[in-house]
């Protein structure tokens, strides 16, 4: 039997591919609250014209509409890459608990890679961050997705 990380991680990576079948950067996002789903996204930047529409937004409004509560505290989002900063932000307002990643984004990855968002002073909640779960499908999804882009 999987791991329950896992298991949650499967259902993210499912969304990255269709955000890659959608045309956009495959990244998904499952929350889920006492192992119950409460929400979900995919990268929809492109095709919603709205740079705020990364799959973690996208799963915090999913799940804030769904409980009628922008306050997440004891949630658990699965997403298939390193949250940016912009998201680590609206995880830090949501009081999301944890936060689980697949692969690393040394680009803009800011739980680990460019920076430690969820470590900057003065934040008044703490969220707690898991890196790696299935890193290694989820970061071959994103490989293939920008070697086809490139030619």
């Amino acid at each position: 039997m999987k791991h329950p990380d896992e298991h949650w991680m499967a259902q993210a990576l499912t969304l990255a591919e269709q955000a890659a079948g959608q045309g956009e950067v495959p990244v998904g996002a499952i929350l889920v609250l006492d192992d119950v789903w409460i929400g979900s996204g995919w990268n929809q930047p492109i095709g919603r014209h709205d740079p705020s529409a990364h799959a973690e937004v996208m799963a915090l409004r999913d799940a804030g509409e769904r409980l009628g509560n922008y306050r997440l505290a004891q949630a658990v989002l699965y997403v298939t890459l390193e949250p940016c900063l912009m998201c680590v932000g609206a995880l830090v307002h949501a009081r999301i608990a944890r936060v689980v990643y697949a692969a690393p984004d040394p680009k803009s990855g800011a739980v680990d890679s460019c920076c430690r968002g969820f470590e900057s002073p003065g934040l008044n909640h703490h969220v707690e961050a898991t890196a790696g779960v299935m890193a290694d499908e989820c970061g071959e999804l994103l490989r293939r997705f920008f070697r086809a882009r490139r030619g």
